[in-house]
C-alpha cells in the first residue's frame, strides 16, 4: 500500500516529482487528475496526483487539492506532499499559500516547510532568496513569464503576501548543523505559531538533511528536490522497503516524436538543438483560427518512422507577449494548446509510441486529449524528467518535461535513453 501521497499543481512538476521518488527507489505510479476510488494498484509505494492548479482561481486550486487529498487518504497514504514548481511559480494571491494552509488545516497538522530548491537544475535558496543558476530569481526569465511573473527572489515575502499566518526561515546554517538542529529549529518556530517555513538549501547534502528532519511531518511542500531525502528517511523509520529495478517499464514500440508548447530559455535551447526534421507552427495563424494542425499532421505523417521528428510552437517572449496583446491572454494559450493536443491524437493514430512533450501546460493538454488517465514511472532522462508508461490507455511512452528543465541535447538524449 502507499506511504506517500503527493498532490502536484502541474502534470510536467508531477512526473518531476515522481521520477525523483522512482530514482530512490519508490515505486511511483502518476495519476492525471484525482484518481477514481480503487485505481490505485496496491503495488506502489507512492502515489502522485497531477492536477492543473497553478493558475487558476485560489478557491478552485485548493478545492481540486483538497479532493486529491481525500483519494489519497482513501488509498491508505499517511504522508502527504504538496508539489509546486522550482521557480515558485505564483502571484501574490496564491495559490502556493493559500493551498498550503488548505493541506494544514485538513490534516490538523500546524506547520509544513517551503523548499523549491533543486541545486542539480541550479535552483538553490540561501537566506530565504530563491537563485536560478547564479542570479536572482527576478532577475531571471521568469520575470517575464507570461502567467506568473516572478519578480520578487525572496520566498518569505511572496509567502507572507499569500496567507494571512506567519511564515518563517530556517536559514542554511542552522540546516547544515544537521537534522536534528534543523527539527529543533523548526519546532521552535511552530511553538511561536510560524505556520510557513522557507527552509534554505544549496547542494543535495541539505536536501538529505532536511528530508530526515521531516520524515515525520503530515505534509512536506517544495519542489522535487526536497523530495530526495524522503524515501530513506522513511526506510530508517521502518516506513519503506528498498525496491530495486523500481523505474523498470514495459517496452512499447512505436514511432518518435517531439511536442514542444514551452517558451521557456531551456527549451528554445533544445528546439535549436534538435538535429531531425522540425516544424515551427505558426502561432499567429492558430490563434486566428486557421488550420495549421492539419497541415503539421501532414507535414508529420510523412516523417515518422525515420527517426524522432519535432513539431513546436515555442515562440521568443517579445512574440508571446504581442500574442497576448493581440488576442488575449487566455485565448492565445487556449488555442495553441488545443493544437498541440490535437496533433498529439494524430500523432499516436499515425503510429507513433514515444512521445515528448515540452512544457506544463502542453503536457496536460497533451495527455487529457489521448485520454490518459495514470502513468507509471520509469528511468530517468535528465534531473526532474523520467520515462513514464501510459496505465490503462493505449500503451505509449511519454517524456512530459518542464519547460525550463533537461539539456539542450535533451531531446535527442531522451529517445537514445530508451
Amino acid at each position: 500500500m502507499a506511504i506517500l501521497g503527493v498532490i502536484a499543481d502541474d502534470f510536467t512538476g508531477a512526473t518531476d516529482i515522481a521520477g525523483m521518488l522512482v530514482k530512490n527507489g519508490m515505486r511511483t505510479i502518476q495519476t492525471i487528475g484525482v484518481p477514481a476510488k480503487g485505481a490505485i494498484p496496491d503495488d506502489v509505494d507512492a502515489v502522485v496526483v497531477a492536477l492543473k492548479t497553478r493558475s487558476i482561481a485560489a478557491k478552485d486550486a485548493i478545492a481540486q487539492s483538497l479532493a486529491a487529498l481525500d483519494a489519497l487518504q482513501a488509498a491508505g497514504c499517511k504522508r502527504f506532499f504538496f508539489k509546486y514548481c522550482s521557480t515558485f511559480d505564483s502571484t501574490d494571491a496564491g495559490n502556493i499559500g493559500p493551498v498550503g494552509d488548505a493541506l494544514l488545516d485538513a490534516l490538523n497538522a500546524k506547520q509544513a516547510i517551503y523548499n523549491p530548491a533543486f541545486p542539480e537544475n541550479g535552483r538553490t535558496i540561501f537566506f530565504g532568496h530563491l537563485f536560478v543558476g547564479d542570479i536572482l530569481l527576478s532577475d531571471s526569465h521568469m520575470r517575464h513569464h507570461p502567467l506568473n511573473p516572478m519578480t520578487d527572489s525572496n520566498l518569505v515575502l511572496v509567502l507572507a503576501r499569500q496567507t494571512k499566518h506567519k511564515v518563517g526561515l530556517v536559514p542554511l546554517k542552522q540546516v547544515q548543523a544537521g537534522s536534528a538542529a534543523l527539527r529543533a529549529a523548526l519546532d521552535k518556530l511552530a511553538a511561536d505559531g510560524v505556520r510557513h517555513v522557507v527552509v534554505d538549501a544549496v547542494a543535495d547534502t541539505d536536501l538529505g538533511i532536511i528530508g530526515e528532519a521531516v520524515g515525520d511531518d503530515l505534509l512536506v511542500t517544495g519542489g522535487s528536490g526536497v523530495a530526495l531525502g524522503l524515501p530513506a528517511a522513511y526506510r530508517r523509520r521502518g516506513l519503506l522497503a528498498h525496491k530495486a529495478n523500481a523505474d523498470t517499464l514495459p517496452k512499447i514500440a512505436g514511432a518518435s516524436a517531439v511536442l514542444a508548447g514551452s517558451c521557456s530559455a531551456a527549451t528554445l535551447g533544445q528546439i535549436a538543438a534538435f538535429k531531425g526534421p522540425h516544424l515551427h507552427l505558426d502561432t499567429d495563424a492558430i490563434c486566428r483560427g486557421e488550420p495549421v494542425g492539419d497541415a503539421a499532421l501532414a507535414w508529420a505523417k510523412d516523417k515518422i518512422g525515420n527517426g524522432p521528428i519535432l513539431l513546436s510552437a515555442s515562440d521568443s517572449p517579445e512574440m508571446v507577449k504581442a500574442l497576448q496583446t493581440k488576442y488575449g491572454v487566455e485565448k492565445s494559450s487556449q488555442a495553441i494548446e488545443k493544437t498541440m493536443a490535437s496533433l498529439a491524437k494524430g500523432l499516436v493514430a499515425a503510429g507513433v509510441g514515444r512521445l515528448v512533450v515540452a512544457g506544463g501546460e502542453t503536457s496536460g493538454a497533451v495527455v487529457g486529449a489521448l485520454d490518459v488517465t495514470a502513468l507509471r514511472i520509469g528511468p530517468e532522462i535528465d534531473p526532474g524528467v523520467p520515462w513514464t508508461a501510459s496505465v490503462g490507455a493505449k500503451p505509449l511512452l511519454l517524456a512530459l518535461k518542464s519547460g525550463n528543465f533537461g539539456a539542450p541535447d535533451f531531446f535527442t538524449k531522451a529517445f537514445q535513453r530508451l
